[in-house]
């Protein structure tokens, strides 16, 4: 018997009353868009203004929606990060395209666990993948990817899948003995990687004494020469090679590994190819500059953060593996309550579950996928051309200055 007679609604039940309060926070968030390049880039937040935030209580009755859109406006709204406005040069961190910023609300409105499942989010995914592979040159055929966090857990799913394949390549499996059952692997990165993949190396337990720092030359590029003599002196002591990481544009510099090399000496030495291609990716973009970046097609796992380059809201990354079967083989692992026949009932395809770590997985596809379809190729392409020209511009302009 339900004992308890008073449940707590909120007056955004009411669909009119929930129409007038998004309203007002499109209204705001269109004054603040408009007014952005007048504010300061940034500006450190007061003793005040963070105390503020930091020893609010939670209320006991509630607050009123408008009194909390009132509240956002005066006390988060005027300390951002500051990477929305157009003189921000701090790190990799874009603005948010506009239609993103509405898709986020309409996939915050369906709300979707795209798990898996026969419901639109999951072929929208499938499709908004395939449609980063084609800008990238990746394969399609064969081939899987999935949205993820950002950066860090692309490269962590690419590596996982990379440690899968090298302990079935030697007879074992990875995932029933441990990583200790075979000889230790050992992953090869430029002085330039992002710290990011030594944290993978330690997440799944290569540990960071087997990652194998490869020095980068005056152009700060891989090392090909020293790669393959550290490939080769560690499989002569006795470890195993199993991965190597080239970067598609580094977060220092932007430099581009010689990707085409690595893909070779990996083909050579039977080593899994990862591509970072976080950030710089979509650089390929630019005809301009595209043959810098041949190999990256090549490789057998890639990372891309379409919430840097390509502007969508945060959080969405993305990887891709060659062999979309193996990538499943990695991460497979399906609870019974959720185990279908494709076509009957809820089964449709196979599960984003079973291609990566999460279950529970939001609505990413969403402004990914208005974020490039309202763009196109030609206007993607055009924004990466520009931008391209704006930071040679500021080199020339730097190189020009006396000091």
């Amino acid at each position: 018997m339900v004992e308890t007679k008073i449940n707590w609604h909120s007056e955004l039940d009411d669909p009119e009353a929930f129409r007038a309060f998004a309203h007002e926070a499109v209204d705001l968030a269109a004054d603040y868009l408009a007014a952005l390049s007048e504010r300061p880039v940034y500006q450190r937040m007061s003793p005040e203004a963070r105390m503020n935030l930091l020893e609010a209580p939670l209320p006991e009755t509630g607050m009123p929606a408008g009194t909390l859109l009132d509240r956002f406006q005066t006390e988060v709204m005027p300390w951002p990060m500051g990477n929305g406005h157009p003189r921000f040069f701090g790190w990799v961190n874009s603005p948010p395209t506009a239609i993103g910023i509405v898709a986020e609300l309409l996939a915050a409105t369906m709300n979707p666990s795209c798990a898996g499942g026969d419901h639109a989010a999951i072929y929208l995914e499938r499709a908004t993948v395939r449609w980063l592979m084609e800008l990238m040159g990746f394969p399609t055929e064969g081939s899987m990817g999935i949205l993820v966090s950002g950066g860090s857990m692309a490269s962590l799913t690419g590596l996982a899948t990379a440690r899968q394949w090298a302990s079935t390549c030697d007879g074992w499996n990875v995932r029933d003995d441990g990583v200790g059952a075979g000889d230790r692997m050992t992953l090869y990165v430029s002085s330039e990687t992002h710290t990011t993949v030594i944290k993978a190396a330690e997440l799944l337990g290569i540990g960071n004494r087997q990652v194998r720092v490869v020095p980068a030359g005056a152009d700060f590029r891989m090392d090909i020469s020293a790669l393959e003599a550290a490939v080769t002196a560690d499989r002569n002591a006795g470890y195993r090679p199993f991965a190597v990481v080239g970067s598609a544009g580094t977060v220092s510099t932007g430099a581009i590994d010689p990707l085409d090399d690595i893909a070779d000496l990996c083909a050579e030495h039977r080593l899994w190819f990862h591509v970072d291609a976080a950030y710089g990716g979509p650089g390929v973009l630019d005809t301009r500059v595209a043959p810098h970046f041949s190999g990256m097609e090549r490789a057998d796992s890639l990372a891309i953060d379409p919430h840097k380059w390509l502007s969508v809201p945060v959080e969405c990354g993305c990887v891709f593996v060659r062999d979309g079967t193996l990538l499943r083989e990695t991460f497979s692992l399906v609870p019974p309550y959720v185990q279908v026949d494709e076509g009957k009932g809820i089964g449709g395809l196979p599960w984003y579950a079973e291609y990566g770590f999460q279950q529970s997985r939001g609505f990413r596809a969403l402004k990914t996928w208005m974020s490039l379809a309202h763009a196109g190729r030609e206007g993607l392409s055009q924004t990466i051309r520009r931008h391209n020209e704006l930071a040679q511009y500021l080199a020339e302009r730097i190189d020009d200055h006396p000091n």
